[in-house]
């Protein structure tokens, strides 16, 4: 690992999100992963289905 990246990664270790970005990156990651498995999934149906989760 070069000592670039390591600099980058201790300053990214520091970051705190917020709960809004941690629910969009949440969400992201949800579309990200269901979309690999299957193609008909959009991020509209990951944010839909995200908002049924809040709702509850």
């Amino acid at each position: 690992m070069t000592e670039n990246l390591k600099q980058m990664l201790e300053r990214a270790s520091r970051v705190n999100l917020t709960g809004e970005q941690k629910e969009i990156q949440r969400r992201s990651f949800a579309y990200g992963n269901a979309n690999i498995e299957n193609e008909r999934v959009t991020r509209e149906i990951v944010n839909q289905e995200a908002e049924k989760l809040v709702s509850a």
